[in-house]
Formats: C-alpha cells, structure tokens, sequence
C-alpha cells in the first residue's frame, strides 16, 4: 500500500546548487538551491525567486556559476541558503568561501567547491521563478578526479532530502548507464 503525500516539491535526488555571483559592485554572492537540474544538452533551469540578491545580480550581469555542494562543506552551503544576500553582503567570507573570477563567464568560482557549471542567462521569468541558463563551461579541481573525468566518490556531492530536512552524500555505484538494460530482451 502507498501513501499519498500532496502535491510536494520532492523528488529524489534533488541536488545540492550553490549559485554564484557578482554584485554591482563586484562582491561575490551566493545562495543554495535545490530545485532545478539539466533541462537540455546546453541549459540548466533552476527555481529561485526574483526577492533573492543572486537574481538581482544574475540579471544585472547576465551570468552565473552552479557548483555542486559537498560533504565536506554541508555547513557553509547551508548558511549561503539560510543568509541573505540582500541583509548580509559578506556571506561568503563568512561562511569561509574564497572566490575566483571564472574563466568563461562575469561571476565567481568558489574555491572551496571543486565543480562548477558556468553559465550565461538565456531567460528569466519572474512570475515562474523559471531561471534558464546556457551552460559555456564545466570545470574541475584535479583533485577530484580520476582518469581525467570527475569522479563522484571524490567529489562527494549532497543531495536535498526534502521529507526529512537533511543532506545526504551520494553513494555507490548501483549499475552501469546503457548497459545494464541491454541483458533484458
């Protein structure tokens, strides 16, 4: 037997999206999100509301950067989500965040998170919170990775598990991607 829950914003795995980016007068902001993922072979959509200090940056500076939180930062990517842009310019330095201008686009790369998307706006729609990003570059510290491509056991990415309020590290490898179903039939 199921249960039902209502209409939720759950889903599982809901990644861990510390977006960053330039203030107006070139101070690095940063918030925490969870709802959005990869909506083409270029795009990444996320969900954030046009009250956020980061829109406010994004559309002024038409790009952004999406790192992928870790285990080894749960804290200081959760307080980038629970302090406000708009009420605490400093959040970064105070969550111990370091910052270095990315390569491909107007905003910052945080240090301390070793994967990044950069990206430039393609469109915002502040009635949805739809934000749509076309993405220029991904990028990497070597140190997380293994035969030249990121390794997740090294990265250790968070997921959002919005049932129970709580960080989860993503875990071991279960199969292999178009292959395992090629036994069946």
């Amino acid at each position: 037997m199921r249960k039902n829950f209502g209409a939720k914003p759950v889903c599982y795995p809901q990644p861990v999206f510390i977006i960053a980016t330039y203030g107006a007068n070139g101070t690095p902001n940063a918030m925490n999100a969870a709802w959005g993922g990869i909506s083409e072979e270029n795009e990444l959509t996320l969900c954030i509301s046009a009250s956020h200090k980061t829109t406010e940056n994004i559309l002024a500076r038409n790009a952004f950067t999406v790192s992928m939180a870790t285990a080894d930062t749960v804290a200081a990517c959760d307080y980038v989500g629970i302090a406000s842009g708009n009420e605490t310019p400093d959040k970064l330095a105070k969550a111990g965040f370091h910052t270095t201008k990315a390569e491909f686009v107007d905003a910052p790369l945080i240090d301390e998170l070793p994967m990044a998307v950069e990206c430039r706006l393609k469109s915002y729609d502040p009635e949805t919170c739809r934000l749509v990003g076309e993405i220029v570059n991904v990028c990497a510290d070597e140190s997380v990775l293994t035969d030249g491509v990121v390794d997740p056991a090294k990265l250790r990415p968070i997921t959002f598990d919005p049932m129970n309020n709580a960080y989860l590290v993503l875990g071991e490898k279960v199969g292999n991607a178009f292959a395992d179903g090629a036994q069946i039939g």
